[in-house]
């Protein structure tokens, strides 16, 4: 199975998931709930499981999207489209080009 989805170095990618980590945290503390709440909503078996993906140790699964934009109320399209940014840079690139991330809840 192909598990590797972009071909950037190694540090490259841990930024990218310490990134994506930190825009989590962000959504999760501007929507003022714990990560054992947040757990909660998205389905997750353990709130650690949201200390991993906020420091960059993990990635939210893809069928899981959804449960999360709803959870942190933004709009599942502008949601996935942040979360590339930090998960699949490389199709995020040939998708949207070189703009930055829509603000949270916008739709392109």
């Amino acid at each position: 199975m192909y598990a590797h989805q972009q071909r950037l170095d190694s540090e490259e990618v841990l930024e990218l998931r310490r990134e994506g980590g930190r825009y989590l945290k962000e959504l999760r503390e501007a929507r003022g709930l714990s990560q054992r709440q947040l757990a909660a909503l998205v389905g997750a078996d353990y709130y650690t499981f949201i200390s991993q993906l906020e420091t960059g140790r993990g990635r939210i699964p893809p069928d899981r999207y959804r449960a999360w934009a709803e959870a942190l109320a933004i709009e599942p399209r502008a949601f996935v489209r942040n979360v590339m940014r930090f998960y699949d840079p490389i199709t995020h690139e040939i998708l949207f080009g070189d703009r930055s991330a829509e603000p949270a809840g916008n739709e392109a």
